[in-house]
């Protein structure tokens, strides 16, 4: 049986800057994983578990850790209700394993339910019934879409740009402003390096050509949660949204 923790998560925690796969804080910095490998770990586990989702009707869903509980959040279809699953960590065991005894614990008692009915939606009822359920907007689990402008990351930083004044309906003009601010501070007969000044004005030049016709990826996710897309089947990285321009909701 699925035990359950309704206790909020506090403040502390969620400022916590910990790696977004395994939790360490050792040598963190302002990365958002320690490693590759750790990233892909969870990924994997993930990634291998999403039958429950598929059996769950799942719409949406997101999940997180503390020190000590993991969180599942599910917004099913054709429903604004959110379904919470909490499970205590295990001693000193990496998410990726917690999420397995989690995936597994829930996975028995949904093929229980099965066996006994023979009814795939009975088992899956059965299973919601078990998490707690919280009557309020589901934004904590429906995804920001957010853009990413392409190709222009170095000039951008070169100009000491935010990402977000891309956005803006005079970002043509932001970028002259920004550019006489650094080549003034940077210009050679200023005490400036003429090797700085020529980088530059460089990305001067490949921000006004690319204002020209601008391009953007774009993402959807959380800053802070694995999240779950049911119409891709897949599970997404927490994105970097400190560096994105923010998009409207999806509804």
């Amino acid at each position: 049986m699925i035990s359950l923790a309704v206790q909020p998560l506090s403040r502390s925690e969620k400022l916590k800057n910990r790696c977004l796969s395994c939790g360490t804080m050792e040598n963190m910095g302002r990365r958002k994983y320690c490693s590759l490998h750790c990233r892909q770990r969870l990924k994997q586990m993930l990634t291998m578990r999403t039958g429950l989702l598929r059996a769950l009707n799942t719409r949406y869903a997101t999940f997180y850790f503390t020190d000590s509980t993991l969180v599942l959040d599910i917004l099913t279809h054709h429903s604004d209700t959110l379904f919470s699953f909490f499970y205590p960590r295990h001693g000193d065991t990496k998410p990726a394993e917690d999420f397995c005894h989690m995936a597994n614990a829930l996975g028995n008692t949904w093929w229980a339910e099965k066996r006994r009915t023979q009814k795939r939606y009975l088992a899956s009822r059965h299973l919601l019934e078990i998490a707690k359920k919280n009557h309020v907007p589901c934004d904590t689990v429906k995804p920001f879409t957010t853009r990413h402008p392409t190709r222009i990351n170095k000039s951008i930083t070169y100009l000491r740009m935010k990402p977000s004044e891309l956005s803006d309906p005079d970002f043509r003009q932001k970028i002259k402003v920004a550019y006489r601010r650094q080549a003034k501070k940077h210009h050679p007969d200023s005490g400036g390096y003429a090797a700085l000044f020529r980088k530059i004005h460089q990305a001067y030049l490949d921000l006004v050509e690319w204002s020209d016709k601008p391009t953007f990826t774009s993402r959807r996710g959380f800053p802070d949660k694995w999240f779950y897309d049911g119409e891709t089947d897949r599970w997404v990285q927490p994105t970097a949204f400190r560096q994105s321009i923010p998009m409207p909701r999806s509804r």
